[in-house]
């Protein structure tokens, strides 16, 4: 007869055997399938981004990428990462073919995807060789260290080249609120920072879970720490929202949507028909009381001295402050024959006396967009894309200055508090203008934020790329820089996403037309909570010290490489 003994190792035994079977089943499908299973984990990685907006997915789709590159040499895995992120920005980056132009954007989408996935593929090649490797504080450090070298890269990828900073990973999380706060310390990266750390976590929890099959609650040790991390982060983001500052004093802010094609832009014959719908658009929005007027980004066809005439008019009429975007034509301070201006995509400020009152001159532009990088070095370059001229950028910040006279009640018959009210001292009102994707670069926005800055306005136009996820992205980032520098940000845009972001990142209202579409043409007055007279905005640790953390995560990286390049310089003497 079998003893108790023998019965609980024969029972032992099976589940072993099942393990094994189990180890060498998953261990062949992924010899086999790898770059299958990593364009899977690229478009997850992807799911995590408007409009899929499955946030979720950014936890997961690091280790499943990383997974796929398990126990393979360098160059395999180099490769793995590049597929995978390949998909990740072919799928995310989808909305460039809608641009109007024949031929131009199927290059421009597989050589920008092309060129982004070495991002993804130079992580996991750093880490690949080092999966799970160690006791548990050697592990613990590989998971914060692939950690900082995912922010090391989001933070080289938002300068180098002049910089495309679009959809970072913490980005993802804009609609967790409590989790984002930290953006104020430590801008976007570390929200990306505390995804993947609990994500290289979690892949090291199951790489334990199959080396010791017999320790049922091994994985509970390796996700402990970015577990508890993200329960401090939750509980410290949820006592920052609720220190909101009250809305004592607010400004009337009317925002104009014209939901212009981009296949007008081209048509001349068509600027004055764009202009009086224009015109026609914002007179049935001034019907209602407003302190401040924004047209988007390239809404005006041309600054000229019949639509200048108009604006003025318009608004003297109205008595409103005026924010738009237009071209701006300067001659160079040393002119050359032939090559006298210099053209700016500018943002004007009128004031309600049609005076102006400041001219903003984009800094950051769009390459091939606006400008054609070694244009004059290498002249063939300009056959790769569509424009014909460029922008040259502005030097500066420059913030416009508003000024609002305390209003008399509707109901008042006193005359002294009427002509108190035309006498008594403005409430002053600074605004940070930014133009396009500008908002979507954390340490170039931090520049433009003082403690006396009441919000920051946005005009882009995301039409070049249709009804697409390209708006919702744009807001997403948007949505990080009001709490990088805890200060509200305007948007106002062609054809969305029109909306107002308060300063703890949340999207306080959206634009939509009669049909329920954030992408059509319409206007709205919203309420906008400016400073009180006298009052000083405190300024967050990340927008006084800037990207101290993720440059400290360049310098982990720099240390976790200095090993491979000292291994590979010994191997070519030997060799």
């Amino acid at each position: 007869m079998e003893s108790p003994t023998s019965g609980r190792e024969l029972a032992f035994g099976g589940n072993r055997a099942k393990l094994t079977w189990l180890n060498f089943f998953s261990g062949q499908l992924l010899l086999r399938h790898r770059y299958f299973l990593a364009v899977l984990a690229g478009f997850g990685l992807a799911t995590a981004f408007p409009k899929f907006d499955f946030a979720g997915a950014a936890w997961v789709a690091p280790a499943l990428i990383l997974a796929c590159a398990y126990r393979t040499r360098s160059r395999t895995a180099f490769r793995i990462g590049y597929v995978a992120g390949l998909t990740f920005y072919l799928t995310t980056l989808y909305w460039l073919l809608r641009i109007p132009v024949m031929g131009f954007p199927i290059f421009g989408w597989l050589a920008m995807s092309a060129f982004l996935a070495l991002y993804l593929a130079v992580w996991v090649w750093l880490l690949a060789g080092r999966l799970g490797k160690g006791g548990w504080l050697r592990r613990s450090a590989w998971t914060l260290a692939g950690a900082a070298a995912w922010v090391a890269l989001e933070l080289i990828r938002a300068r180098f080249l002049t910089g495309f900073p679009w959809n970072n990973l913490g980005t993802a999380q804009w609609g967790m609120l409590p989790l984002i706060q930290i953006a104020s310390v430590t801008g976007v990266y570390g929200v990306s920072f505390i995804v993947v750390w609990f994500s290289l976590a979690m892949f090291s929890g199951v790489v334990a879970m199959f080396r010791h099959p017999t320790s049922r609650y091994v994985w509970m040790s390796e996700i402990i720490l970015p577990l508890l991390a993200v329960l401090l982060l939750f509980v410290a983001g949820m006592s920052r929202l609720r220190s909101l500052p009250s809305e004592t004093q607010t400004l009337r802010v009317t925002f104009i949507q014209p939901a212009i094609p981009q296949t007008m832009i081209w048509d001349a014959g068509e600027n004055s028909n764009r202009f009086r719908q224009l015109l026609e658009l914002t007179a049935q929005a001034l019907t209602n009381e407003t302190d401040l007027l924004l047209w988007p980004e390239a809404a005006l066809p041309e600054f000229n001295a019949t639509s200048f005439a108009a604006i003025t008019n318009l608004i003297q009429a109205h008595q409103v402050e005026m924010i738009f975007g237009a071209d701006d034509v300067q001659e160079k301070s040393n002119p050359i024959p032939g090559d006298r201006y210099d053209a700016y995509n500018a943002a004007f400020h009128f004031r309600p006396d049609g005076s102006l009152g400041g001219i903003y001159h984009k800094r950051h532009l769009v390459m091939f967009g606006e400008y054609i990088p070694l244009g004059r070095a290498l002249p063939f370059v300009k056959w790769f894309t569509p424009i014909t001229g460029g922008f040259t950028p502005g030097d500066r910040a420059i913030p416009f200055r508003l000024e609002r006279r305390p209003a008399a009640r509707p109901d008042s018959t006193d005359e002294s508090e009427r002509a108190g009210s035309e006498t008594g001292a403005p409430t002053h009102i600074k605004i940070a203008p930014l133009i396009c994707f500008e908002d979507t670069f954390p340490h170039l926005v931090r520049e433009y934020v003082d403690e006396d800055t009441d919000f920051l306005v946005n005009l882009t136009n995301n039409g070049w790329f249709g009804e697409s996820a390209s708006q919702w992205q744009h807001a997403a980032s948007a949505a990080l820089r009001a709490v990088e520098n805890s200060v509200p940000l305007l948007r106002c845009c062609n054809n969305g996403v029109t909306c107002w972001i308060d300063a703890r990142g949340q999207v306080r209202e959206v634009f939509r037309d009669r049909n329920g579409s954030e992408y059509g043409a319409g206007f709205v007055t919203w309420e906008i909570p400016i400073l009180a007279p006298g009052e000083k905005r405190p300024r967050t640790f990340y927008n006084e010290h800037g990207d101290w953390f993720a440059w400290g995560c360049v310098a982990v990286t720099g240390l976790l490489i200095l090993p491979r390049i000292k291994r590979r310089q010994r191997s070519t003497i030997n060799g």
